[in-house]
């Protein structure tokens, strides 16, 4: 039997953010901090795609420019045959019924003053026209979706704890059918116990409801546990993607190299170490990125031909490349 295509669901081309820095008295500073740079990958239907890089690196911008949240500068973001960054405003409003964002802070991102019947009630008050016992009804079924109960529904975001918001924050993320999900580090202010319980329910939600998901995070375990596809990003720019095998047994840039070599082993019993690479330095500024390859000044493979060349992306395999001379 012939092996049937993924669907691509969103075709992200050329991306780019740029911040423009504020002048001084005597006039506008034609310089800017390019926080996403050129940025280019396409998401399967079904898939979990993770992008992953250390702070600062651009992973939040993206997801923030394809739910539109902030606006990019230049590039195109590919929906349903459309380009995103044009739509009209009766446009984007189908497009987010169709891409949902879970946020990093379940604390912050849920309003302390309503009670979680009106937070969750509150996607479907603006989208449909339900009857009072049709709309109790919907997001009875959104909270027994996420493991929370009815007599949930009366209480206000301080009465839980983190792990029991974040499933708020997923459920009202759910409320429209939504076929894309944005998860911009969703358990990286969790309890690592908990951590755990809320991956596996996305993971159980995806499986269940045919969920796409763009999970954005600077820690590869957790990246490990639920990814189907990988783009790691240094300073604005993808340096490689690959599937989960690819990236965690066959990394080829150095900055991926140096990420993995840093993640803590669990198992005590695992006597050999793995060799630990320490990168040297911190990240150049976005302001004034170098001239060559972006990790040049700290990159411990380095040629001289890195300082001035912007290397090209590099197929590895059909599903595998980086960004590197080396290559």
């Amino acid at each position: 039997m012939a092996h049937v295509k993924a669907e691509i669901l969103l075709d992200v081309k050329n991306l780019t953010k740029y911040y423009p820095i504020k002048g001084n008295f005597f006039g506008k500073s034609k310089e800017v901090i390019k926080a996403v740079d050129g940025v280019s990958f396409q998401v399967k239907k079904g898939e979990t795609f993770s992008i992953v890089g250390e702070s600062g690196c651009g992973k939040s911008t993206t997801g923030m420019s394809l739910l539109r949240l902030t606006d990019a500068t230049s590039g195109e973001i590919v929906f349903d045959q459309k380009n995103v960054l044009e739509m009209k405003k009766y446009e984007m409003q189908e497009y987010r019924k169709n891409i949902q964002v879970i946020f990093q802070d379940p604390y912050s991102s849920l309003n302390p003053k309503h009670s979680i019947k009106k937070i969750l009630s509150e996607p479907f008050v603006i989208n449909q026209t339900l009857s009072k016992t049709e709309l109790e009804e919907k997001i009875i079924s959104l909270l027994r979706l996420v493991g929370l109960d009815i007599h949930h529904l009366h209480r206000y975001p301080h009465e839980f704890s983190g792990g029991q918001r974040q499933r708020i924050g997923i459920a009202r993320a759910l409320a429209l059918n939504p076929q894309i999900i944005v998860c911009d580090e969703p358990v990286s202010a969790l309890d690592v116990s908990i951590q755990s319980q809320i991956l596996n329910l996305l993971k159980s939600l995806q499986q269940k409801l045919g969920l796409t998901l763009i999970f954005i995070s600077h820690d590869l375990s957790v990246v490990e546990h639920i990814s189907d596809r990988i783009a790691v990003m240094y300073l604005g720019k993808i340096v490689e993607t690959g599937t989960r095998e690819e990236i965690f047994n066959n990394p080829q840039h150095p900055y991926t190299k140096a990420l993995l070599s840093s993640v803590p082993i669990a198992d005590p019993k695992q006597k050999k170490m793995k060799h630990r690479i320490n990168i040297e330095g911190d990240i150049p500024s976005a302001k004034n990125p170098p001239k060559g390859c972006a990790f040049y000044s700290r990159c411990p493979v380095k040629m001289d031909k890195c300082n001035e060349v912007i290397p090209e992306l590099r197929k590895v395999s059909p599903n595998h490349q980086a960004l590197c001379h080396l290559i």
